[in-house]
């Protein structure tokens, strides 16, 4: 995956640097490098599974219920897009963003994960507006698989006994709106994006390979970006 990110960082570079591309406003080919806002939600939509004596130890700690909350990251972001037409594209982005999982209402201020990679691969289609000017409002909504790593149970997990965490891989969908801005006519612009990604990855914690508990969370991050873009 490290690979597939320096390679895209390489072409989004030569894209930007380099004068064999002549850029156009109207070009087929847009790259962008911007800077990503990961606002995750993270909170239990339900405890598919617990065990019994788990249970007991958390009703002993005086809690009824579980829920939880994942850390906003910033992190950088390069998009590519290829147009059909003026008013129609796809785009896929590459980005890691790294968070944990905090306990909230119940178990506040404990550490459920402590370290979770996540790759957010996705697809849209997307309608772009002709203002006739150099603004571009758009429009998109397409597929996203959520790709995790690297799981690391946290401090309270921990003391529960738990030894490793799995959250699943998840897909669900993203929509998306944004505008492009062009600077002239050299290709290049400024983009502003937002998008509302809804995903509902499974963790699953386990001690002495026992599952003791399984939850469903609401993932849901808004992921807002900014930054350069380059069409060609």
């Amino acid at each position: 995956m490290r690979k597939i990110t320096l390679l895209a960082a390489l072409t989004a570079a030569t894209a930007f640097s380099g004068p064999a591309l002549a850029g156009s406003p109207e070009g087929r080919f847009q790259v962008k490098v911007l800077a990503t806002g990961v606002l995750p939600d993270g909170g239990v939509d339900k405890i598919k599974s617990i065990d019994t004596g788990l249970a007991a130890t958390l009703s002993g700690m005086g809690v009824s219920d579980v829920d939880a909350k994942a850390n906003d990251n910033v992190v950088p972001t390069i998009a590519a897009e290829y147009f059909f037409s003026k008013a129609v594209s796809v785009e896929t982005i590459c980005c890691f963003t790294q968070h944990h999982v905090s306990g909230a209402a119940y178990l506040a201020g404990t550490r459920l994960v402590d370290h979770v990679l996540i790759l957010p691969a996705t697809l849209t289609a997307k309608f772009h507006l002709d203002t006739g000017g150099p603004i571009k409002p758009y429009v998109g909504a397409g597929p996203a698989l959520f790709l995790v790593f690297d799981e690391k149970p946290g401090v309270t997990a921990r003391a529960l006994g738990v030894d490793r965490v799995k959250m699943s891989n998840s897909l669900g969908l993203a929509l998306q709106g944004g505008v492009d801005i062009a600077l002239g006519q050299s290709g290049y612009g400024v983009s502003l994006d937002a998008k509302k990604y809804f995903i509902k990855p499974t963790a699953s914690f386990y001690a002495d390979g026992v599952n003791v508990l399984e939850t469903k969370h609401n993932l849901d991050p808004w992921v807002i970006s900014a930054g350069l873009s380059y069409r060609f």
